[in-house]
């Protein structure tokens, strides 16, 4: 899929763990997981705004566009 997540690269720099941010922004872990592993087919606007506001970033901190990675 061409749509890259950076989640984890910018739970790093934030230096907060998974599981914190998922209680945090009150989903579960494993969600969060499937989030960050890039395979989730979706993700909803008010989970991406909550996870903005725990990490101080912007969507395109997290979301990446790259057409190279297209499969199919």
């Amino acid at each position: 899929m061409p749509i890259i997540i950076n989640l984890d690269v910018m739970l790093a720099k934030r230096k907060m763990k998974s599981n914190e941010l998922a209680e945090k922004i009150g989903i579960t872990t494993a969600n969060l997981s499937i989030l960050k592993t890039g395979k989730a087919k979706a993700i909803r606007f008010s989970t991406l705004e909550a996870i903005c506001k725990e990490l101080d970033c912007q969507p395109a901190d997290i979301l990446e566009y790259n057409p190279s990675t297209s499969s199919g």
